[in-house]
């Protein structure tokens, strides 16, 4: 058996639970409204942040730099302040009001994207992507929190999944929208057009989100972080569950930066049309994979909550060759199938593997136990994914040519996710020990 943190809070016919059952504060109409919005935050929070791939053709001709520094622009450089202030803003969130963090977590990472586009310099540029990355520390913590406290247990997989949607439509978004402005009106005025819509979002999600605290407030105090910390990573199933997180964006988050750029080197396509072709193909994949993951892991979930980290090991497991034949096609046409199939997988991964960890971490550290897996993702995963992959391919490209040395490069990390398929396979053995069959049990 596992320990009693990795046993799950009262569901809604329970509301007698250290938060009691908050869900029950707000309406359908009131819950979907609230989604609505956060969906529209994070997909903010996407745009912001991936819409740098598809201006790095641009920038690397401008400031004359090379792909390793460009990886190191669109990794380290964004995971640096991204992870380390996620822990703090989380610690915050676990004890204060949810909805002011996101929304001046919002305000400032799109006013530090406006400044991306008014950067003269290399440095200028790295600076301000620090700045947006200090800003979506405060993302992903508060809101993931906040959906928990909205929605049921035996609900949250279809909420997280709607809600996960906003990565890859903001990606696909970031993508096709960023493409087509730097096209015809330069890299500079992509991230002013999409800084400024964050900035005019923020204050309708301050308006618009409640705090469920300041009905419910919580009822034992918040555990110091280091004894949260251990207890956490003492927990065999929430270790497996970081684990595949960091190899999640390791390939998800970090590799597929240079998609653009390999589209545009390999089959000579314009920035436009390549950005446009991956991001429409990434948006139907999300909106189908996302649906699927987050209605089919509901449904398995009222079975066995084991089924929740099972059904992501099985698609981060699948995608893996679907990316390996994806690559080493010679069309881009060829390419393009395999690669769908292999979006389609990851997203279909993504609401079962973030409600998995609600399994286990205890309704007072949700916050801080997605800010640790964060922590860990940002800086192992989304930091040295773009580094290492752009490393290989400036290793590769004296030999093989900059548009081959980048494909075995991205061949290369995506190779790792079948690694973290497994990890979700032994975490859902560890919650089948502790016997959380019953959605009647609920979930953290």
């Amino acid at each position: 058996m596992l320990p009693s943190s990795e046993i799950s809070e009262p569901s809604a016919k329970d509301a007698g639970g250290s938060d009691g059952a908050p869900w029950l504060l707000y309406s359908d109409r009131q819950r979907f409204g609230f989604l609505a919005i956060l969906f529209l935050t994070y997909a903010s929070n996407n745009i912001d942040r991936n819409i740098l791939g598809v201006l790095l053709p641009q920038i690397k001709i401008e400031f004359d730099i090379s792909d390793t520094q460009l990886g190191l622009l669109s990794g380290i450089v964004f995971a640096a302040f991204y992870a380390t202030l996620g822990l703090p803003l989380a610690r915050w969130a676990d004890r204060g009001d949810r909805t002011r963090i996101l929304s001046y977590s919002l305000i400032v990472w799109s006013a530090m994207t406006v400044l991306c586009g008014v950067a003269q310099t290399f440095w200028q540029l790295v600076a301000a992507r620090l700045g947006v990355g200090a800003g979506e520390a405060g993302a992903m913590p508060p809101a993931q929190s906040l959906i928990a406290d909205y929605f049921a247990p035996e609900k949250r997989a279809g909420a997280m999944g709607f809600f996960m949607m906003a990565s890859s439509m903001g990606y696909a978004g970031g993508l096709i929208l960023g493409g087509y402005i730097a096209q015809h009106y330069g890299w500079r005025n992509a991230f002013l057009v999409v800084g400024v819509a964050g900035l005019l979002l923020g204050p309708v999600a301050l308006l618009v989100l409640k705090e469920p605290r300041k009905v419910l407030p919580l009822k034992t105090a918040v555990e110091p972080f280091r004894v949260a910390f251990a207890e956490l990573l003492a927990l065999p199933a929430y270790r497996c569950i970081l684990y595949a997180v960091v190899i999640y964006f390791f390939m998800g988050y970090g590799a597929l930066v240079f998609i653009v750029s390999l589209l545009i080197r390999l089959f000579d396509v314009s920035v436009q049309s390549a950005g446009a072709t991956f991001g429409t193909m990434s948006m139907v994949a999300a909106l189908l994979g996302n649906l699927i993951g987050g209605q089919l892991g509901d449904r398995l979930s009222r079975r066995n909550l084991a089924n929740l980290p099972r059904l992501a090991g099985w698609a981060m497991i699948a995608s893996t060759p679907l990316f390996m034949v994806a690559l080493v096609q010679s069309s881009i046409t060829m390419m393009l199938v395999p690669l769908f199939f292999a979006v389609l997988a990851l997203n279909i991964m993504a609401a079962p593997m973030f409600s998995s960890l609600f399994l286990v971490c205890g309704p007072n550290r949700r916050a801080t136990a997605l800010s640790i897996v964060l922590l860990f993702a940002n800086l192992v995963g989304l930091g040295l994914g773009p580094f290492l992959t752009g490393f290989i391919s400036d290793t590769l490209a004296p030999t093989y040519g900059p548009g081959e040395g980048l494909r075995w490069g991205l061949v290369a990390v995506c190779s790792v996710m079948i690694v973290g398929g497994a990890f979700m396979l032994r975490a859902a053995r560890h919650i089948m020990a502790a016997n959380l069959r019953s959605p009647a049990m609920g979930a953290p």
